[in-house]
């Protein structure tokens, strides 16, 4: 029972650190003591802004003065601007608004078979996903997600998903039938561990799917808006999608998800095909389009290149005075660290306690997501504490 008895109202979903938090600003939170923290998780790689930025607070301020919701019956400007900031900078030629990665991993999927029952014919309905990858946790999501372990006790899962090994362009290749219409994968595996794929395998993965005739979708949830170095991930490997999807720090901390995909796969979709009654709420997307706009022209993604180089040229040099780090890997300020044993957890919480805020998507695997405007100073407060935690365990 933790000291704040959430177990009383709260369903036990959650394993929460041990923290309640009343204010947060830039790179850090506060606790009810009083308590400063360094917050590298981003509430898992959403603020990538960084807490309670001061233009996303003014937009969604002045927006709340003017409406909060009307539906999507309506055209609601803020919508507007953002899937227009989404095309004109990416590959996607029409944009469907959600809340989240999952509700954004749905549409994708269900465009993808829509699509290909009007392209490839009837029988064409499979999707191929791979193994460690995530995707969410309703139940299409679920399914897609190839981890056994957020799999057990919700059978029967969807039919039409089909496993397939990572970073295996031979696999893949004898993985697609005549019923696939589509591969689905992360350009880095984020809750399997950080996951970076080896120099040409995504864009063979695009060779193979264009050889097929089957959709690329892609699920940039985590690597989207600058987390990479790059605005979406993909870009960093130099091919485009058929589909993408967003959420996390598209909304700057507000709930916001979109699936983007090209003009003649959205136009499979016509009205009533797919719906969200909140999807494009206009605060969010105010928020959206202050994200965008500093990411494009705020100086971000430079500063995002510019720590991940210094964390990971600093990271190795620890790694060479301690035995217990395995590897170091990712892209940008998507950062893990392997260690020899199943220590993770164990760093987390000691980390936790000198002030520091990391997370383990394993036992082996610790996971570095700091705000994309992470100073120098507070790489070198994290190392500082990072080191001292682990030379102790």
């Amino acid at each position: 029972m933790s000291p704040f008895n959430e177990n009383k109202y709260l369903m036990n979903t959650y394993k929460r650190y041990p923290i309640k938090v009343v204010r947060a600003k830039g790179t850090r939170l506060w606790d009810q003591d009083g308590k400063e923290y360094l917050d590298f998780l981003s509430g898992i790689a959403v603020l990538n802004l960084g807490h309670c930025h001061p233009k996303i607070v003014e937009a969604v301020k002045d927006q709340a003065e003017r409406f909060f919701h009307v539906s999507n019956l309506f055209y609601v400007e803020p919508q507007l601007q953002l899937a227009k900031m989404i095309c004109e900078n990416s590959f996607g030629g029409k944009v469907f608004f959600c809340n989240s990665g999952a509700e954004a991993n749905e549409a994708a999927i269900k465009l993808a078979r829509k699509w290909a029952k009007q392209n490839r014919g009837p029988h064409s309905y499979k999707i191929i996903t791979f193994y460690g990858s995530f995707h969410g946790r309703t139940l299409a999501t679920l399914t897609a997600t190839a981890q056994q372990k957020f799999q057990q006790g919700f059978d029967p899962l969807m039919p039409g998903f089909i496993y397939c090994p990572y970073d295996d362009p031979e696999a893949l290749l004898k993985a697609i039938d005549d019923e696939t219409c589509a591969v689905m994968l992360e350009v880095i595996q984020g809750e399997g561990g950080v996951i970076v794929p080896s120099d040409g395998y995504l864009k063979e993965v695009r060779r193979i799917c264009d050889k097929k005739g089957i959709l690329l979708i892609l699920d940039e949830v985590q690597t989207g808006m600058g987390r990479t170095g790059k605005l979406f991930g993909y870009q960093n490997w130099g091919f485009e999608p058929d589909i993408m999807t967003l959420a996390k720090a598209l909304g700057g901390g507000l709930p916001l998800g979109a699936m983007v995909a090209k003009e003649e796969i959205a136009s499979a979709f016509s009205p009533g095909d797919h719906a969200s009654t909140f999807g494009g709420n206009p605060l969010s997307c105010r928020a959206g389009c202050v994200v965008f706009q500093e990411l494009l022209e705020g100086g971000v993604l430079e500063n995002c290149k510019r720590q991940s180089d210094y964390l990971f040229e600093h990271l190795k040099e620890i790694a060479q005075r301690n035995s217990k780090i395995k590897e170091i890997r990712g892209k940008g300020l998507m950062i893990g660290i392997e260690l020899e044993g199943p220590w993770a957890e164990k760093v987390v919480y000691e980390c936790l306690g000198k002030g520091l805020i990391l997370n383990a998507p394993n036992h082996r695997v610790l996971r570095l997501l700091p705000p994309l405007i992470v100073s120098q100073s507070d790489c070198a407060l994290f190392l500082e504490i990072f080191e001292g935690v682990l030379s102790g365990i």
